[in-house]
C-alpha cells in the first residue's frame, strides 16, 4: 500500500491500523531490498503496536499520537519484561531500536525517538556471563522454596523448583500446562516446554524438549499441588497474570533477596550450566568460577 497523500491522515497516511502502517512505511523506506531488515522491524513494531493497544499502553491505535513519553514508557514496560525473565536484554535493545527506526520511517523525521535504549532500559548489554549464576547449589533452593511456602507463598516455591529443574522463564512456568505436563513425563519420559513462551523471534513456537529426571518430577508434582482448584496452571480461574505478577510475584521477591538470589533468571542460569556441562562434558566457565577449589 502506497502513502495516501503526503504523510497526511491516520498513522501519517499508511493506513489505518498502528501495526500495518509500520511494516508499510518500513516498505515504502527501503523499497524492494533488505526483505530480512524489514521483516526484522516488522516483527518488533507489531510487538509495540500490540502494547500500545493494550490496557498496560496507551491505548491509541494512529502513530501520530506517539510522542517521547509514550516511547518512554515502552521502554520502562521492556525493562519489567526483562526483570521478569520473559525477554532477554538483546531483544528488549533491538525492540526499542526497531521502534525508533519505523517511527522514523513513518514520520519522515527523527524528532521522536528513544536517544538511547540501552540507556532507556537501564541495563548494558552482553552476550558474556561474567560471574557464576545463583541458585547453583540445590540445598539453597530447596531452602528458598520451603521458605516461600512456609509464608504462604507456595506457587512462587513452585515457580522456584520449575525454574532450576527445567529452565523455565518465569511466565513459562506460571502458565505450564501442568496436566499435560505430567501426562508427557508418564508416556514419554519428557516435557515440552511452550507456553508462555516468549516471543519476538522466530521460531519461539518450536518444541523445547527437556528430559525428566527425579527433580524435574517432584518439581511438577509441587506445582500440580499448589494449582489452584480448576485451573491447568499456576493461575486461579478467576486470576490475570498481571494480577498475579503484582499481588503474588512481586511482594516474595524480597524473600528470593533474603536468601541471596536476585532473581528467578538465575535459577534458569544455573540450569543451564548444568546442562552444558552434562551434555558438552565441559564445566561452563561461569559455573566453574563457584565450584573451583582453591
Amino acid at each position: 500500500m502506497a502513502r495516501v497523500g503526503k504523510r497526511a491522515g491516520r498513522n501519517f497516511g499508511f493506513g489505518r491500523q498502528l501495526s500495518y502502517a509500520g511494516p508499510q512505511a518500513l516498505k515504502d523506506l527501503f523499497g524492494d531490498g533488505h526483505f530480512s531488515t524489514v521483516k526484522a522491524h516488522s516483527d518488533r513494531w507489531r510487538a509495540f503496536a500490540q502494547w500500545c493497544r493494550s490496557d498496560e499502553g496507551p491505548r491509541l491505535n494512529d502513530a501520530r499520537q506517539i510522542d517521547r513519553d509514550i516511547l518512554l514508557r515502552y521502554a520502562t514496560h521492556m525493562r519489567e519484561q526483562v526483570d521478569q525473565g520473559n525477554v532477554g536484554i538483546a531483544t528488549a535493545q533491538n525492540r526499542l531500536s526497531s521502534v525508533n527506526r519505523t517511527m522514523a520511517a513513518l514520520r519522515g523525521d527523527q524528532y521522536v525517538k528513544i536517544p538511547s535504549p540501552s540507556k532507556a532500559l537501564g541495563l548494558q548489554r552482553s552476550s558474556v556471563r561474567s560471574e557464576a549464576p545463583q541458585g547453583q547449589d540445590r540445598a539453597q533452593v530447596e531452602l528458598i522454596a520451603r521458605a516461600l511456602s512456609d509464608r504462604q507463598q507456595s506457587r512462587v516455591s513452585a515457580i522456584v523448583l520449575l525454574a532450576r529443574e527445567t529452565g523455565m522463564r518465569l511466565r513459562e512456568a506460571i502458565l505450564a500446562d501442568l496436566p499435560r505436563l505430567q501426562r508427557e513425563v508418564r508416556q514419554l519420559g519428557k516435557i515440552n516446554i511452550q507456553d508462555g513462551t516468549k516471543g519476538g523471534r522466530s521460531g519461539a513456537s518450536a518444541p523445547r524438549w527437556i528430559t525428566v529426571t527425579d527433580q524435574v518430577r517432584d518439581a511438577l508434582d509441587w506445582a500440580s499441588a499448589t494449582s489452584p482448584n480448576g485451573s491447568r496452571n499456576l493461575l486461579a480461574p478467576d486470576e490475570s497474570y498481571k494480577d498475579f505478577m503484582r499481588a503474588v510475584v512481586r511482594p516474595a521477591r524480597d524473600i528470593l533477596h533474603e536468601y541471596g538470589l536476585k532473581g528467578f533468571h538465575e535459577l534458569r542460569a544455573a540450569y543451564a550450566c548444568e546442562r552444558y556441562e552434562q551434555l558438552i562434558g565441559l564445566t561452563a566457565l561461569s559455573w566453574r568460577s563457584e565450584r573451583r577449589v582453591v
